[in-house]
């Protein structure tokens, strides 16, 4: 464990930091703290960043409700910026995505289970933006019983393709069935960090375990 007095702020008593989703891996954003700040963020265990243009701190939430949980917080090996590990409530960017890097500038060709994330983020857009003929436009606007209903037939289906043994069908359907969960999961505003934090809190449990919470 460093010293916060080894940590080597520049000419402005500023160091360069990036957030981090700790759930995905997802680079979120970077900033800067100065000293203040970076005890703030430390002490609260929640962002707490330096605004260059404002001059003056900057909690991270503190007007959107956007919070940053500090799950861990590493320093380089020159000691001269910090990367901070988070559970993001919501979104870190201003403009509503959940990550700042969004820009594309070269095709990401790496798919894990990122593509979950992605998803999310195009049905929320059609949540903040709707578009015309669009599906999940539909989906909320018909509301809660009309995306539970769709799980439903999306799980039924689910468990036909699996007792037909068709692994090209069961992908599609479970590939459906993912779509739908996320919708609804963005319907009653709940952010897909909240469904892993829980996943990431089970490992480790038992696999004999005969109740809900342990695999």
């Amino acid at each position: 464990m460093i010293n916060i007095d080894q940590i080597k702020f520049n000419s402005e008593g500023l160091v360069p930091v990036i957030t981090q989703d700790a759930v995905t891996g997802e680079v979120l954003m970077q900033a800067y703290m100065n000293r203040e700040a970076l005890e703030i963020s430390l002490g609260e265990m929640r962002m707490c960043y330096y605004s260059r243009s404002r001059k003056c701190l900057w909690r991270k939430g503190g007007t959107s409700g956007h919070f940053q949980s500090i799950t861990g917080a590493y320093a380089d090996c020159d000691f001269d910026s910090i990367l901070f590990r988070v559970l993001q409530t919501g979104a870190a960017c201003h403009t509503g995505r959940h990550s700042c890097f969004f820009n594309e500038l070269a095709e990401d060709t790496f798919h894990n289970y990122k593509i979950l994330f992605d998803i999310a983020e195009t049905v929320r857009e059609r949540k903040r933006e709707p578009k015309e003929n669009s599906y999940t436009n539909y989906l909320f606007y018909k509301g809660t019983d009309k995306i539970c209903k769709k799980i439903g037939e999306e799980a039924a289906e689910v468990i036909i393709a699996a007792k037909n043994k068709d692994k090209t069908e069961l992908a599609n359907e479970l590939a459906d069935l993912f779509y739908h969960i996320i919708v609804l999961a963005e319907n009653e505003n709940l952010d897909l960090n909240d469904i892993f934090s829980v996943l990431f809190g089970r490992e480790g449990k038992p696999a004999d375990a005969k109740y809900k919470g342990k695999v």
